[in-house]
């Protein structure tokens, strides 16, 4: 039998696409300068604006993945699906259903 998401079995709901978006918030607030968090908007771009860089993203897979159990491959490495906050709640919940 083949188990979704890189071999790793979920074993609990994330919840919805807004829970998991706060803990990404949280994440990033503690991790990367942000003058402002309260002004951080969820689609804003996190490389547009400067709050990651290439290895940013890096610590942003790392913390996915062990917070959420997911697998992120290096062709999902994408702005699509990794820079904003909106972009990485959504990612992050299709990888999980």
């Amino acid at each position: 039998m083949r188990v979704p998401n890189g071999g790793r079995r979920l074993t609990k709901d994330h919840g919805n696409e807004m829970e998991i978006a706060e803990k990404v918030r949280s994440f990033l607030t503690s991790n990367f300068y942000i003058a402002d968090p309260a002004e951080l908007a969820s689609d804003a771009s996190l490389l547009g604006r400067g709050i990651v860089d290439s290895t940013g993203i890096l610590e942003v897979v790392a913390f996915l993945e062990s917070e959420f159990g997911v697998t992120v491959a290096d062709e999902e490495m994408l702005p699509s699906n990794l820079d904003s906050i909106d972009n990485i709640a959504a990612y992050v919940r299709r990888k999980s259903s």
